[in-house]
């Protein structure tokens, strides 16, 4: 078949890809900008040669969708705003599903595959990211193309947002004063079985036009799972409910005690004070398949971080941080207007042995230089609602664009040439941006040895900007000297 797989760049998409091409699939991965696809991870594959199309379209612009093949078989909707934090991302959404419908009605596909949320109150009483799916769910269902919905409650594995939190939450508290919304309930699913259901419906005959609930083989409160992660990692936690927290404290006490951002701390928060179980099994009468335990999921999860085989993670979600999903743009550095800090340090050592001390920069290596510093600058700014540095990074070596790095995204991780941009997501009056770059020294060439040219770009923003820069630069000369001799030095 002729699969569409939207959302492709998402914690999902980048899952389900490789198993669509490993059943023989040809793919098409539709990205609103290839830059941030990985696709030669995908094409370097031996399922992958020649079955693996990429093309460029934005769901809220109708004419960008006019790339979809007229040839596809079926579609896997994987789109969706948990941490989009604009007032009027219901409407946003379901402009895109209306897009999404008007486009495939030119195609031949026969089926929409679409994976939402559990639902079990009345739609008024449903926080809004759960209407919202609700609602792109009816926007779906107004086309030509049958869909079918599958309602997922918590994804247990590396890299969601809600394992990310849960692991945030058991391995830095020892005791846990939370909120009562631990006490409701929930079914967790691992995302391997997701994924099962997801290609388990494809082509399905009795699934068309379906809503399907999926969930593991238990029910569990938000606190027996806390607990559960706990024994899984070796840890004695006690948790205390409080009935003191309203939402919007919990959602603050979520926001500086994890790596979540805000908007998607209160999204969560308003969806954790709903049940969310499965209302019927019937899925399990199509697509038959062994349900892994909750404990077996978080250890399967761990097993995937210690063999550093994380596909994808929510914090590389351009709706994690401040970021525009047109943020590539910002790939060329400016040149006026703007204050830099230039770092230049010559070394006669195995250039590609630098070159790997850049890509490994941040998350649990830190940044080479008073680390106590960073932190520092890290808890400043969540303290006034921006990223911080819990975010860490997708993988502990490897680099792509659009990956979250700490507080700042990756523009270009460019081996061959030895050069690393990374723009910042904290805020700040002004821009910023962070290149690394290895060069021959000199005018000998290699022969003559290498440099680490490593620039701090500001652009600021009116007189703030210019004090701010001003301010932080006696540190400047402190941190980043001793940043660009330790990045050559370090073994």
């Amino acid at each position: 078949m002729k699969i569409l797989l939207t959302g492709a760049n998402g914690y999902i998409g980048l899952r389900l890809l490789p198993n669509l091409l490993a059943a023989g699939h040809e793919v098409v991965c539709l990205v609103r900008d290839r830059r941030r696809f990985p696709a030669d991870d995908f094409r370097d594959r031996p399922d992958g040669a020649g079955r693996l199309e990429v093309i460029e379209g934005d769901l809220l612009d109708r004419a960008s969708l006019d790339a979809i093949p007229a040839d596809i078989d079926a579609a896997y909707y994987l789109v969706h705003s948990m941490g989009g934090s604009a007032s009027d991302f219901p409407e946003l959404e379901a402009r895109s599903a209306r897009h999404f419908v008007d486009a495939l009605a030119a195609t031949r596909a026969r089926q929409i595959i679409y994976l939402s949320g559990i639902v079990n109150d009345q739609p008024r009483r449903l926080s809004p990211h759960l209407a919202s799916r609700l609602g792109v769910e009816d926007v779906l269902r107004t086309g030509r193309v049958p869909v079918t919905v599958l309602r997922a409650a918590i994804i247990v594995g590396a890299g969601s947002a809600s394992f990310e939190i849960i692991r945030d939450l058991v391995e830095k508290l020892p005791v846990m004063v939370a909120p009562k919304w631990l006490r409701t309930r929930c079914q967790p699913i691992a995302i391997r079985n997701v994924i099962d259901y997801l290609l388990g419906v494809l082509d399905h005959p009795d699934a068309a036009g379906e809503t399907f609930d999926i969930g593991g083989p238990e029910v569990l409160t938000y606190q027996e799972m806390l607990l559960a992660f706990a024994e899984v990692r070796k840890l004695k936690r006690l948790v205390l409910p409080v009935p003191l927290l309203t939402p919007r404290l919990s959602s603050y006490w979520l926001y500086f005690v994890t790596s979540t951002s805000f908007p998607l701390a209160r999204s969560l928060v308003d969806s954790l004070t709903h049940d969310m179980t499965c209302g019927e099994d019937r899925i399990r009468r199509l697509v038959d398949i062994e349900r892994i335990p909750y404990r077996d999921a978080v250890a399967r999860a761990f097993s995937v971080i210690s063999e550093q085989r994380v596909p994808s993670s929510w914090i590389d979600s351009l709706a994690t941080g401040r970021m525009d999903a047109r943020f590539l743009e910002n790939a060329e550095v400016p040149v006026h207007a703007v204050f830099t800090d230039v770092r230049t340090v010559a070394f006669d050592r195995d250039p590609e042995a630098v070159r790997r001390n850049i890509w490994r920069i941040g998350g649990d290596r830190g940044w080479y230089s008073a680390d106590w510093a960073w932190r520092l600058r890290g808890w400043l700014d969540r303290l006034v609602g921006g990223t911080g540095l819990r975010r860490g990074r997708r993988h502990p070596e490897r680099l792509r664009p659009g990956d979250a790095l700490d507080f700042w995204r990756v523009l270009i991780a460019d081996e061959a040439n030895r050069r690393l941009v990374l723009f910042a997501e904290m805020k700040l009056p002004g821009e910023a941006w962070l290149e690394f770059k290895i060069e021959p020294h000199g005018d000998s060439g290699p022969a003559g040895g290498w440099q680490l040219r490593q620039t701090a770009t500001f652009r600021p923003r009116g007189l703030s900007g210019r004090l701010y820069w001003y301010a932080v630069l006696p540190l400047h000369h402190f941190v980043f000297q001793t940043m660009a001799r330790e990045i050559v030095a370090r073994d």
